[in-house]
């Protein structure tokens, strides 16, 4: 395979990559909007348990890992194509991927593994269900934001809009 045909394997595998890791972080805050919606109060507190539970796994080991092959499988590309270092649409992307990734783990994936930690210790009698759902609206809030900047981000890499153009 000659140099030009590397590359644009390379290239390709990128762009799966990106559109796989993209499809995992929309469709992971998606879940977790819905499991949000769906949670019990923690009055109820088995059920709002095994909910907490499943919110930190999905934040842990889909939205987190999802979120870092895109913001990863971006930066590559943009250092493999020139042809982004001069598309504003791409440093546009590149700068809110590095802000939902920083988002994502602040607002989401600690949260929310952290409130799956409390929960099950309130199940075990370790701390008082009271002091549960803190950080409930707070989270939802979150999650609709990053879920727009997410959106927003899959219609700039669609139509790559001549956005500040960067000059050469």
């Amino acid at each position: 395979m000659d140099r030009a045909g590397g590359n644009d394997a390379v290239r390709r595998v990128l762009k799966f990559l990106h559109t796989m890791g993209s499809a995992g972080v929309l469709g992971a805050m998606a879940a977790l909007v819905v499991m949000l919606a769906l949670a019990p109060a923690p009055a109820a507190l088995p059920g709002y348990a095994a909910i907490r539970g499943a919110m930190g796994a999905v934040a842990t080991w889909v939205f987190l890992p999802s979120l870092a092959v895109t913001l990863l499988s971006g930066l590559l590309a943009m250092a493999l194509n020139r042809a982004y270092l001069n598309a504003g649409w791409a440093w546009v992307k590149l700068a809110t991927g590095v802000l939902m990734f920083e988002g994502g783990l602040v607002y989401v994936q600690g949260p929310m593994r952290r409130e799956a930690e409390r929960s099950a210790l309130a199940l075990a009698g370790l701390l008082d269900p009271a002091a549960l759902a803190a950080s409930l609206e707070g989270e939802r809030g979150t999650l609709w934001v990053l879920l727009a900047v997410a959106t927003a981000n899959v219609a700039l890499g669609i139509w790559r809009p001549r956005i500040l153009r960067i000059p050469q």
